[in-house]
């Protein structure tokens, strides 16, 4: 059905409509916590882990807080899309509804945008630092009884991340890989030297484009094919596994052809953070606005106020290739 007669209310419903039939990227939920704001930026205080149980031997040995945090400020995002009045007359091919649609998908993938910017980023400072004030990638994580810890693994770390080719490893070379990344997550200590990922179960492995084939056969192949023989892959057999669960996500906004990340993903924390102040609206300038009258035009426009910031590096790995 064409675009005749279709006013902005309708072409807002339709707005909406097609917005709640995207399902969205399934990664986000999994490794960020989403947190509402009411104003300009919000300040969040990581007051170290709670006391793990002792022997009470004599009085209660009270646990001070270790306070230390990060600011995230909120911005405002927009996209604007312009329909000329005559086109909305002539559509006879439903092209409005399929722009309308375009404008509803790009408005959601502005989480994965933003989170992606983290991840490629966390090396450095370009989108602020840890709360313990390191980069969230970094070699030199430390506070309390934790002793100095890395999450930016590479092949002098592990022989596991030295592979044939950096940026096209064969899938043996992936499974070893990853299993080794994820056996690392669990030698992090908490701030009182206790361990912090014991109960870890599930796990998500992120990759750029290139990394896709050999991750998926890492990951999900029931058996591995490797020079030496073939082998039963322990990440795709649950109950040989003790219970753990592995999956695998392409991210084709990732920058680097030679690194991929682990994520934790059944911790109450995450290791990201979404802040949203003002959720995703659509609004138009449209029928019998002074802006028709003068350019013949309608402006249907998105705008959404929010932020991301990092969360628990603990709850995360990356691993460069070699």
């Amino acid at each position: 059905m064409g675009a005749q007669g279709l006013g902005s209310r309708a072409i807002i419903g339709s707005f909406y409509a097609a917005l709640e039939a995207i399902t969205g990227v399934s990664w986000i939920g999994p490794v960020s916590m989403l947190f509402t704001s009411d104003q300009a930026s919000e300040d969040y205080k990581w007051l170290g882990m709670s006391p793990a149980m002792r022997e009470w031997i004599g009085g209660r040995n009270a646990k001070g807080l270790r306070e230390n945090g990060l600011t995230i400020k909120n911005k405002t995002w927009e996209g604007t899309l312009v329909i000329p009045v005559d086109w909305i007359r002539r559509d006879k091919t439903g092209q409005i509804q399929v722009r309308i649609n375009e404008l509803a998908s790009r408005a959601s993938e502005l989480d994965s945008k933003l989170l992606s910017n983290l991840i490629n980023s966390g090396n450095g400072n370009t989108y602020g630092n840890c709360y313990d004030g390191q980069y969230f990638f970094d070699t030199d994580h430390s506070e309390g009884d934790s002793g100095t810890q890395t999450n930016a693994l590479v092949a002098s770390d592990y022989s596991e991340l030295n592979v044939t080719t950096a940026d096209n490893p064969t899938v043996a070379e992936m499974n070893a890989a990853i299993l080794k990344v994820i056996q690392h997550l669990f030698t992090f200590k908490d701030d009182q030297g206790e361990p912090l990922n014991g109960a870890a179960k599930n796990f998500l492995v992120m990759t750029p484009v290139n990394l896709m084939g050999a991750a998926m056969g890492a990951v999900y192949a029931k058996i591995i094919n490797a020079s030496g023989g073939a082998y039963d892959n322990t990440m795709a057999n649950a109950a040989a596994a003790q219970g753990f669960n592995v999956n695998c996500a392409v991210n084709p906004r990732l920058t680097s052809g030679a690194d991929f990340y682990v994520f934790r993903t059944d911790a109450p924390a995450k290791p990201f953070i979404r802040q949203e102040e003002e959720p995703l609206q659509v609004d138009a300038i449209a029928e019998g606005s002074e802006h028709e009258f003068k350019n013949n035009e309608h402006l249907y426009g998105t705008k959404r106020i929010c932020n991301v910031g990092y969360g628990y590096w603990q709850y995360a790995c990356k691993a460069t290739l070699s």
